[in-house]
């Protein structure tokens, strides 16, 4: 998969994803293992990061040098708004979580680092590192979710998060922004490139800390 800028950046985090598959979050998903209580927390902190990641998508849009690229961004911004209000309208109650008490909830410690590394990247950086940055959660989210979609769910709860991110129409998503991270990592110096890089093995380790914080309930300590 090298042959590509994105293939070398795969390459980089081939580790950091198959931790991902073996957490047992992801496998208690397919064999219906996976306490409820845990996906619930999780539900309710990714909507939390999906709203700052739609802004941090919204700031890669405002740094992009063409128009169809700050288009592109603009309207994934949009639709991590819109996806985490249907997905989650749906999830919450079956969960019994009010949507008073989800909007209530306060930041697990690596979502909150998670989005902070995010928008302190996008803005303090290039553009390019800003797509580096965001990639890893179209990506891993995808290939997570065919991945999943593979093996199913008897738990019909898990069943429709699986389908939202192992389906097509979130492929076509992520394909696109594979190819505009192609096209960015051509220009690149190989210092760039090296920087890139870092930060897309850095918020592919937040993915895998995002599971695990879900699967154990991470709250504060003091």
């Amino acid at each position: 998969m090298s042959d590509s800028f994105t293939g070398e950046l795969w390459d980089g985090i081939t580790d950091i994803y198959s931790a991902i598959l073996a957490h047992p979050f992801i496998k208690g998903l397919t064999d219906g293992t996976l306490p409820p209580e845990s996906f619930a927390f999780f539900v309710v902190q990714d909507g939390l990061y999906l709203k700052q990641y739609a802004s941090a998508l919204a700031a890669v849009a405002s740094r992009a040098p063409e128009p169809a690229a700050m288009r592109m961004f603009a309207r994934h911004a949009a639709d991590a708004v819109t996806v985490e209000q249907e997905l989650h309208s749906q999830l919450l109650p079956e969960l019994g979580i009010s949507a008073a008490a989800a909007a209530a909830a306060e930041p697990a410690p690596t979502n909150l680092a998670y989005t902070s590394y995010l928008l302190s990247t996008i803005r303090g950086g290039t553009y390019a590192e800003g797509v580096g940055a965001v990639l890893p959660c179209y990506w891993i989210y995808w290939e997570v979710g065919k991945e999943l979609l593979r093996h199913g769910s008897p738990d019909p709860r898990y069943q429709r998060w699986i389908d939202t991110y192992g389906g097509d129409e979130f492929g076509e998503v992520v394909r696109d922004v594979i190819a505009e991270a192609d096209a960015v990592g051509a220009g690149l110096s190989a210092s760039e490139r090296a920087l890139v890089r870092r930060h897309f093995r850095t918020t592919s380790r937040y993915e895998w800390m995002f599971w695990d914080m879900g699967y154990r309930r991470e709250s504060w300590p003091v």
